[in-house]
C-alpha cells in the first residue's frame, strides 16, 4: 500500500471516480480510487510479484480499487508462473473472491488468464453458473473469461455464453458480449455472422454495434438496418 500511496495523486484520484462511475446509482457506486495511472501500477506488480497469496487476499479484499487491481495482477503473474496444484489454488481463490472483483477492469485483467486458462481443457460449468449468477460482475466474468479460449481457436463456448446473456438488462453485458462476439469474427467471420443472423433480433444495439465494429462500411449498415 506504501508503494502504490507512492505514486498517487488527487487528481487522477477524482479522474478516475469519474471515469469508473462511482456516483450513486452508478454501476461502481462507493469505489475508491486513490489515483494510481496502469504503468505505475505495473511496476508495483513486478516489485511485488512473489507476494504470498495470504497477503494478495488481504489486497483483494480492500476498498481501494488500485488495491485490488495490484492483487489480481499479481495473481495473473502467478497462475502464469504457478504449477497445476498452484494454478488450482489461484482460480479457488479468485472464484471466493468474485465479490471484491467488482469493476469492468478488475474482470478484464483477469478473467481470461485466470478463470479462462483454468477451464481450457476441462469442464465449462463454472462458466454457465456465472453467466447464470444474479451478479453484474460474475455474468462479465463468464464472457470475458472465453476470450483466453478464442485465442486457443475454441469459439463456441463465447457462443454459448453470449447466448445465455443476451437478454441481459446491463449495458456492460452488452458491450461484453459483442466485444467477444466481435473477437470470434477476427477468426470465423461466418460463425458470428450466422449466430447474428439467428439473435439479432434480440440484440442490444450496444451489443450489435460492439459486434460488428470491424465489419466493412456496407456489411455494418446492412446490419444496422435489420
Amino acid at each position: 500500500m506504501r508503494a502504490l500511496r507512492a505514486v498517487a495523486t488527487p487528481e487522477r484520484a477524482e479522474g478516475a471516480k469519474r471515469y469508473f462511475k462511482t456516483a450513486p446509482g452508478d454501476y461502481g457506486e462507493g469505489d475508491r480510487f486513490l489515483g494510481v495511472t496502469v504503468p505505475d501500477l505495473r511496476r508495483v506488480v513486478r516489485e511485488f510479484r512473489d507476494l504470498g497469496l495470504g497477503e494478495v487476499t488481504k489486497l483483494l479484499a480492500s476498498p481501494w480499487h488500485e488495491a485490488r487491481s495490484l492483487a489480481l495482477l499479481i495473481l495473473v503473474e502467478q497462475y502464469k508462473r504457478g504449477d497445476e496444484k498452484m494454478r488450482k489454488t489461484i482460480f479457488d481463490l479468485y472464484l471466493r473472491n468474485t465479490a471484491s472483483i467488482n469493476n469492468w477492469d478488475l474482470v478484464d485483467c483477469s478473467a481470461p488468464q485466470i478463470v479462462g486458462a483454468h477451464v481450457r481443457g476441462s469442464s465449462r460449468a463454472i462458466l454457465r453458473k456465472l453467466a447464470r449468477s444474479k451478479s453484474l460482475w460474475e455474468r462479465r466474468i463468464a464472457i470475458i473469461a472465453t476470450q483466453h479460449l478464442i485465442r486457443a481457436g475454441d469459439l463456441e463456448e463465447t457462443l454459448r455464453i453470449a447466448t445465455m446473456l443476451i437478454d441481459d438488462a446491463h449495458d456492460l453485458i452488452h458491450k461484453a458480449v459483442g466485444w467477444m462476439l466481435r473477437e470470434v469474427g477476427d477468426r470465423d467471420r461466418a460463425l458470428e455472422e450466422e449466430f447474428l443472423r439467428e439473435h439479432i433480433a434480440r440484440m442490444s444495439r450496444t451489443m450489435l454495434r460492439y459486434a460488428i465494429e470491424k465489419f466493412p462500411p456496407a456489411l455494418r449498415r446492412a446490419y444496422l438496418a435489420m
